[in-house]
Protein backbone atom coordinates (compact mmCIF):
# COMPACT_ATOMS: atom_id res chain seq x y z
CA UNK A 1 0.00 0.00 0.00
CA UNK A 2 1.28 3.22 -0.97
CA UNK A 3 -0.16 6.62 0.27
CA UNK A 4 -0.06 10.24 -0.91
CA UNK A 5 -1.15 12.77 1.15
CA UNK A 6 -0.90 16.48 -0.01
CA UNK A 7 -2.77 19.56 1.56
CA UNK A 8 -2.40 23.17 1.98
CA UNK A 9 0.16 24.70 4.59
CA UNK A 10 -0.67 23.91 8.36
CA UNK A 11 -3.11 21.45 7.24
CA UNK A 12 -1.17 18.39 9.21
CA UNK A 13 0.09 16.57 6.27
CA UNK A 14 3.28 15.45 8.45
CA UNK A 15 1.63 15.00 11.63
CA UNK A 16 -0.97 12.66 9.99
CA UNK A 17 1.50 10.89 8.03
CA UNK A 18 3.83 10.30 10.80
CA UNK A 19 0.71 8.69 13.16
CA UNK A 20 -0.66 6.89 9.88
CA UNK A 21 2.32 5.39 9.34
CA UNK A 22 2.67 4.17 13.08
CA UNK A 23 -0.67 2.83 13.03
CA UNK A 24 -0.17 1.15 9.89
CA UNK A 25 3.00 -0.04 10.11
CA UNK A 26 4.08 1.90 7.31
CA UNK A 27 7.35 3.73 6.08
CA UNK A 28 7.23 7.66 6.53
CA UNK A 29 8.99 9.82 4.15
CA UNK A 30 8.21 13.93 3.76
CA UNK A 31 9.46 16.07 1.14
CA UNK A 32 8.58 18.91 3.27
CA UNK A 33 11.87 17.59 5.19
CA UNK A 34 13.85 17.01 2.39
CA UNK A 35 13.44 20.67 0.84
CA UNK A 36 14.50 21.84 4.01
CA UNK A 37 17.46 19.50 4.09
CA UNK A 38 18.46 20.94 0.00
CA UNK A 39 17.51 24.74 1.45
CA UNK A 40 19.56 24.49 4.86
CA UNK A 41 22.48 23.26 2.97
CA UNK A 42 22.58 26.24 0.69
CA UNK A 43 22.18 28.51 3.09
CA UNK A 44 18.83 29.42 2.84
CA UNK A 45 15.08 28.86 3.76
CA UNK A 46 12.05 27.08 2.25
CA UNK A 47 10.79 30.41 0.92
CA UNK A 48 13.96 31.54 -0.19
CA UNK A 49 14.68 28.06 -2.27
CA UNK A 50 10.99 27.68 -3.22
CA UNK A 51 11.09 31.30 -4.32
CA UNK A 52 14.53 30.30 -6.63
CA UNK A 53 12.53 27.60 -7.80
CA UNK A 54 10.18 29.99 -9.78
CA UNK A 55 13.31 30.27 -12.39
CA UNK A 56 15.60 27.22 -12.00
CA UNK A 57 14.48 23.86 -11.29
CA UNK A 58 17.30 22.68 -9.73
CA UNK A 59 15.25 22.97 -6.13
CA UNK A 60 12.35 20.61 -7.35
CA UNK A 61 14.21 18.18 -9.73
CA UNK A 62 16.26 16.20 -6.71
CA UNK A 63 12.67 15.76 -4.80
CA UNK A 64 10.67 15.07 -7.91
CA UNK A 65 13.20 12.39 -8.94
CA UNK A 66 13.28 10.48 -5.60
CA UNK A 67 9.58 10.54 -5.50
CA UNK A 68 9.41 8.93 -8.51
CA UNK A 69 12.15 6.48 -7.49
CA UNK A 70 10.28 5.85 -4.60
CA UNK A 71 7.19 4.88 -6.35
CA UNK A 72 8.58 2.51 -8.61
CA UNK A 73 11.20 0.79 -6.19
CA UNK A 74 9.11 0.69 -2.91
CA UNK A 75 6.15 -0.40 -1.43
CA UNK A 76 4.09 0.26 2.02
CA UNK A 77 4.72 3.56 2.85
CA UNK A 78 3.22 6.98 3.46
CA UNK A 79 4.83 10.23 1.92
CA UNK A 80 3.82 14.01 2.26
CA UNK A 81 4.75 16.78 0.18
CA UNK A 82 2.71 18.42 -2.63
CA UNK A 83 3.40 16.53 -5.78
CA UNK A 84 3.28 12.93 -4.60
CA UNK A 85 -0.62 11.93 -6.02
CA UNK A 86 1.76 13.02 -9.50
CA UNK A 87 4.88 11.35 -9.07
CA UNK A 88 2.88 8.27 -7.56
CA UNK A 89 -0.11 7.61 -9.28
CA UNK A 90 -0.75 4.28 -8.10
CA UNK A 91 -1.36 6.04 -4.74
CA UNK A 92 -4.19 6.32 -2.33
CA UNK A 93 -4.24 9.96 -3.04
CA UNK A 94 -5.54 12.38 -0.05
CA UNK A 95 -5.68 15.97 0.60
CA UNK A 96 -5.70 17.85 3.55
CA UNK A 97 -7.41 21.09 3.19
CA UNK A 98 -7.32 24.08 5.76
CA UNK A 99 -8.62 27.65 5.44
CA UNK A 100 -5.66 29.63 5.46
CA UNK A 101 -5.68 31.79 8.28
CA UNK A 102 -6.25 28.54 10.64
CA UNK A 103 -3.13 26.94 8.96
CA UNK A 104 -0.92 30.08 9.50
CA UNK A 105 -1.94 30.32 13.11
CA UNK A 106 -1.38 26.22 13.12
CA UNK A 107 2.23 27.36 12.07
CA UNK A 108 2.43 30.32 14.34
CA UNK A 109 1.97 28.57 17.12
CA UNK A 110 4.67 25.12 16.74
CA UNK A 111 7.65 27.34 16.17
CA UNK A 112 10.23 26.83 13.26
CA UNK A 113 11.62 23.97 11.91
CA UNK A 114 15.66 25.19 11.55
CA UNK A 115 14.61 25.14 7.32
CA UNK A 116 11.44 27.86 8.30
CA UNK A 117 11.68 31.57 8.38
CA UNK A 118 10.34 32.98 12.51
CA UNK A 119 7.09 34.70 11.86
CA UNK A 120 6.15 37.74 14.41
CA UNK A 121 2.23 37.27 14.25
CA UNK A 122 0.10 35.14 12.76
CA UNK A 123 -0.79 37.41 10.03
CA UNK A 124 2.44 37.68 8.99
CA UNK A 125 2.69 33.56 9.01
CA UNK A 126 -0.53 34.38 6.66
CA UNK A 127 1.12 36.44 3.94
CA UNK A 128 4.12 33.81 3.55
CA UNK A 129 2.02 31.25 3.23
CA UNK A 130 0.10 33.09 0.92
CA UNK A 131 3.26 33.22 -0.91
CA UNK A 132 4.24 29.97 -0.76
CA UNK A 133 1.28 28.67 -2.45
CA UNK A 134 1.36 31.38 -5.21
CA UNK A 135 5.32 29.49 -5.72
CA UNK A 136 4.30 26.24 -5.23
CA UNK A 137 1.55 26.89 -8.44
CA UNK A 138 3.92 28.94 -10.41
CA UNK A 139 6.79 26.19 -10.23
CA UNK A 140 4.37 23.25 -10.57
CA UNK A 141 2.76 24.89 -13.93
CA UNK A 142 6.02 26.29 -15.19
CA UNK A 143 7.58 22.35 -14.66
CA UNK A 144 4.28 20.10 -15.18
CA UNK A 145 1.61 22.21 -16.53
CA UNK A 146 -0.26 20.88 -13.37
CA UNK A 147 -1.52 22.36 -10.09
CA UNK A 148 -1.98 20.47 -7.24
CA UNK A 149 -4.86 22.22 -5.33
CA UNK A 150 -7.89 20.45 -8.04
CA UNK A 151 -10.06 17.82 -5.79
CA UNK A 152 -10.08 15.98 -9.36
CA UNK A 153 -5.93 14.67 -8.39
CA UNK A 154 -7.22 12.92 -5.45
CA UNK A 155 -9.44 10.37 -3.93
CA UNK A 156 -10.22 11.94 -0.61
CA UNK A 157 -10.25 15.33 -0.03
CA UNK A 158 -10.74 16.44 3.59
CA UNK A 159 -11.33 19.70 5.44
CA UNK A 160 -8.74 19.77 8.81
CA UNK A 161 -9.86 23.29 9.74
CA UNK A 162 -12.41 22.39 12.96
CA UNK A 163 -10.69 18.86 13.27
CA UNK A 164 -8.83 17.37 16.20
CA UNK A 165 -5.35 16.08 15.00
CA UNK A 166 -6.71 12.32 15.93
CA UNK A 167 -10.12 12.93 14.39
CA UNK A 168 -8.09 13.76 10.72
CA UNK A 169 -6.01 10.45 11.64
CA UNK A 170 -9.24 8.74 11.79
CA UNK A 171 -10.89 9.64 8.92
CA UNK A 172 -8.04 9.07 6.51
CA UNK A 173 -7.72 5.52 8.23
CA UNK A 174 -11.11 4.84 8.13
CA UNK A 175 -10.64 6.34 4.11
CA UNK A 176 -7.57 3.79 4.18
CA UNK A 177 -9.19 0.60 4.88
CA UNK A 178 -12.60 1.16 3.03
CA UNK A 179 -10.29 1.44 -0.23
Amino acid sequence: MIITLSGMPGSGKTTVAKRIAKKLKLKHYSTGDLRGKIALKHGMNIDELNKIGEKERWTDKEIDDYQKRLGKTKDNFIIDGRLGWYFIPKSIKIFLDVKLKEGAKRIFMAGKRPDEKKYRSINEALEEIKKRINSDKKRYKKYYNITPYLKKHYDLWLDTTNLAKEEVVDKVLKFVKNS
